[in-house]
């Protein structure tokens, strides 16, 4: 059997909180790949000191409207972005579109697949949009 830490690594888990021990809790496996992508995708370029270039840029796009172009927009942001900051995964897909039931919402669906293990994996998230 094959260590998934050794795999995937492991880090300080996403959002930091503390076990039952009192110490912080760590992140190993794919769970820390799926934690890795929300974090690229929640960090603004610039926001990082060390690292400028590093994220996504999601917030740029609050007060764009909900249009096609817009969703195409931030899937190609998306997608450049998880290329660059996330080696361990390979994308199938990446699936923006308006949410149903809050059209200010936009839907984002990351469907990917784990390099070390070819394991199928998805997340998503939403971002609204004040436009």
């Amino acid at each position: 059997m094959v260590d998934n830490a050794l795999l995937y690594g492991k880090s300080l888990g996403f959002p930091p909180r503390v076990g039952a021990n009192g110490q912080m809790m760590w992140s190993e496996g794919e769970l820390n790949v799926r934690e890795s992508i929300c974090v690229i995708l929640r960090t603004r370029p610039g926001e990082r000191v060390n690292l400028p270039d590093f994220g996504c840029g999601l917030d740029r796009f609050l007060f764009e409207p909900n249009t096609t172009s817009t969703l195409r927009l931030i899937q190609e942001e998306v997608k450049r972005a998880l290329a660059r900051w996330e080696p361990r995964i390979k994308l199938d897909d990446i699936v923006v579109e308006t949410d149903p039931g809050d059209l200010r919402a936009v839907n984002i669906t990351i469907f990917y697949t784990l390099v070390a293990t070819a394991q199928s994996e998805r997340v998503g998230l939403t971002l609204a949009l004040q436009a």
